[in-house]
Formats: C-alpha cells, sequence, structure tokens
C-alpha cells in the first residue's frame, strides 16, 4: 500500500518543481521575508530626532543639552526660535521630542530650587515615545543627582559621593536586549506555518479544479493514501525550509543557538503537523484556488495575531486569551524561543509539544473525515 503513497509523493515533488513560479515561491519568499523582517523588524529606540530651544544660555543648561545630544538614543536636528516653529516640525513629522530649557534655570539650580524644564511629545508613534520617554527620565535623573551631588560637595559634604545605593543588572539569555534576538525566530516559525498551509490547500483545490481529483478516487487508492501522498512533500518542503532559515538566523543574523537541535526538529514536525492540517482542511471547504487563498489569510491571520508574535498575550482581554491555546504558533514561538536563546529541554518544553500533537492530530483527523465526505 505504501508504494502508492511513494508514487502519488513523487508525482507532487515533481508538480511542485516543474512549475518555475511554485519553485521561486519556495526558495526566495522566505528567504527575503526572513531578512527583511530580521533588520527591520527592530524595537530598539535610538537616535530619535528631537528639537532644543534654550531660553537660559548658562553653563547649567548646555550641559543638560549635551547629556542629550551625546546620546546614542538621541539626535539633535533643530533648534527653534518659537513654539509656532516646534508645532510645524512635529506636523511634518521632523522630530518627536521638543527639550525647552526656560530663562532662570540656572539661577533656581544654584539657589537650590526645583528648576524645571518642558519636554512636548509627538504621541502619534506611541511605542517609540514611550520607550523614549524611559530614556528622557533616566537622563534627567542622572543630570538631576550630579547637581545634588556638587551642592552637596560645596556646602563640605564632600565624602556624600561615596555613600548611596549602586545597582548591579544581570540580562539573562539576550545581554544587548536586542529586539532581533526576539524576533527572527518569531520569523522562522511564522515562514513555516505560511508555506505549508498554502501549498497544502492549494494542491489539493487544484485537483479537484481541474477535475482530476475523481480520476485519481478511481484508481485502487485509498483516501488516507491520497492525504497522506498529498501532504508529506509539503510538510518536507517546510521542514527544509525551517532548516535553511534557521541557518541563515543563526549564521547571517548571529542569533545565539543554546538547545538541541534534535529537540527542534521534533518540534518542527509537531508544528508541520498542524500547519498541513489546517491546510488541509482549507481544501475541504474550498472549491477554487481563489477561495483556497482567501481561506488562508482567513486563518492565518487570527493565528498570527493570537500567537504573541508581535502582541504580549498579558495585554489582551481575558476572554481573547483563550482563544491564543488554539493557535499552534503561540506554542511553536516557545518552542524555538526557548530552543534557540535559553538553551532548555523537553523537561520544559514537552507540555507545548504535547499542546501541537493534539492540535495536530485533531486537524488532521477532523480533515480527513470531511474530505472522505467530500468524495462520496
Amino acid at each position: 500500500m505504501f508504494h502508492r503513497v511513494r508514487f502519488l509523493f513523487f508525482k507532487e515533488l515533481i508538480q511542485v518543481f516543474r512549475d518555475p513560479r511554485l519553485r521561486m515561491t519556495l526558495i526566495f519568499p522566505p528567504l527575503f521575508q526572513l531578512i527583511i523582517f530580521g533588520y527591520a523588524a527592530n524595537l530598539d529606540v535610538q537616535h530619535v530626532p528631537i528639537a532644543v530651544r534654550d531660553l537660559d544660555q548658562s553653563v547649567e543648561s548646555r550641559d543638560l543639552i549635551s547629556r542629550f545630544g551625546s546620546s546614542k538614543y538621541f539626535e539633535i536636528v533643530a533648534y527653534p526660535e518659537g513654539p509656532n516653529d516646534i508645532e510645524a516640525l512635529v506636523k511634518k513629522g521632523k522630530i518627536t521630542f521638543s527639550i525647552e530649557v526656560p530663562s532662570g534655570f540656572a539661577k533656581k539650580i544654584k539657589k537650590g530650587e526645583t528648576a524645571a524644564i518642558q519636554i512636548l511629545v509627538d504621541g502619534t508613534e506611541s511605542n517609540t515615545a514611550l520607550i523614549a520617554l524611559g530614556y528622557v527620565s533616566r537622563i534627567l535623573s542622572e543630570y538631576s543627582n550630579q547637581v545634588i551631588f556638587n551642592r552637596l560637595n560645596l556646602e563640605g559634604m564632600g565624602r556624600f559621593e561615596e555613600v548611596g545605593v549602586e545597582v548591579e543588572h544581570r540580562i539573562w539569555f539576550n545581554p544587548n536586549l536586542e529586539s532581533r534576538y526576539f524576533y527572527v525566530p518569531g520569523v522562522i516559525a511564522s515562514i513555516a506555518f505560511l508555506i505549508p498551509i498554502i501549498l497544502t490547500a492549494q494542491a489539493i483545490v487544484r485537483e479537484r479544479e481541474i477535475g482530476t481529483l475523481e480520476q485519481i478516487m478511481v484508481t485502487p487508492i485509498r483516501p488516507w493514501e491520497l492525504i497522506l501522498g498529498k501532504t508529506l512533500p509539503f510538510a518536507m518542503i517546510g521542514f527544509l525550509d525551517i532548516i535553511l532559515i534557521a541557518f541563515i538566523g543563526v549564521f547571517w543574523f548571529k542569533i545565539p543557538f543554546r538547545g538541541n537541535p534534535f529537540i527542534l526538529l521534533l518540534g518542527s514536525l509537531l508544528f508541520l503537523m498542524s500547519s498541513v492540517g489546517i491546510g488541509l482542511f482549507i481544501s475541504t471547504i474550498c472549491s477554487t484556488q481563489q477561495q483556497a487563498q482567501i481561506s488562508t489569510f482567513f486563518f492565518v491571520m487570527p493565528a498570527f495575531i493570537l500567537s504573541g508574535f508581535a502582541f504580549p498575550l498579558e495585554n489582551m482581554p481575558q476572554w481573547l486569551q483563550y482563544l491564543t491555546y488554539l493557535s499552534p504558533l503561540r506554542y511553536f514561538l516557545i518552542i524555538i524561543r526557548g530552543i534557540f536563546l535559553k538553551g532548555i529541554g523537553l523537561s520544559f518544553l514537552w507540555p507545548h509539544m504535547k499542546a501541537l500533537a493534539i492540535l495536530g492530530g485533531g486537524m488532521i483527523t477532523l480533515s480527513s473525515m470531511r474530505f472522505q465526505k467530500r468524495l462520496k
């Protein structure tokens, strides 16, 4: 019986690689997406454009402004003369922050009074503004501490700087807090999720659309053999894509790989079973390739959003968090990031492996039952 599956398996591979457009789709889009996401998907906020208006023109004000100018997080791009100029720069999107040091700033500091400065923020890009505000607070806090230390030294408390609390932080798994370490494994999982679904759904629907599916069914091949022969090639292609883009992630983007590669291969197989099962299910509810394409995005986009790839699951409403357990991408993201960055093994990952096995097995079973009913 397996010789029929073998013949169908090789027939699908030949058909895939014989089509130049499909052959290009299998190789270049995954690489292109990985490179684009690897470089573009970056939440590290640096060189934020700011405008500075110094109305005090004192040594103290220039010292404060120089701290912003010398920081890698900010770049002074304008010195507006009035509030209208600041408003115009913000509306044009040329600055994100405006820092205004009022007149009398240095006098208040010398008197020991609280000196205020004005920070105007463009909140259009709320994530960038929120992160950059944290950098602003850090610079102002360091400047304020320095002012206090200098004043206490002048008052005879020369040893005050030796007293205090020193914070030593240690960051595990991603010491430099590079967002690329977070996103590149996620891109690998997303590509491995999308390609098998598209190929599986398109292959079976294409047979039905051109009328060859009925011709295949009058042969001695059984329905489960047809399903196996149709899905195995695309699972294998997805598996090879995972290996290829994982190598690029490690050797090109320098993403650390601290875990066991065999555990990653096992998790990938279980994940691909879910992807193929979804593609097979789409093929049972569609009659044309256009319907399959639309249905693919109908399934993929919610699964992508509910996976935690781009949006933290903890920020979602409670009822929506329950739906995330139906997304196989959620579990594979935990597996692939855990293996890449943390080096954890099956003792920690087995619940997620089990969830993938249940989702994949259930989806393939449901799809097979619907597929047989459609053929009768």
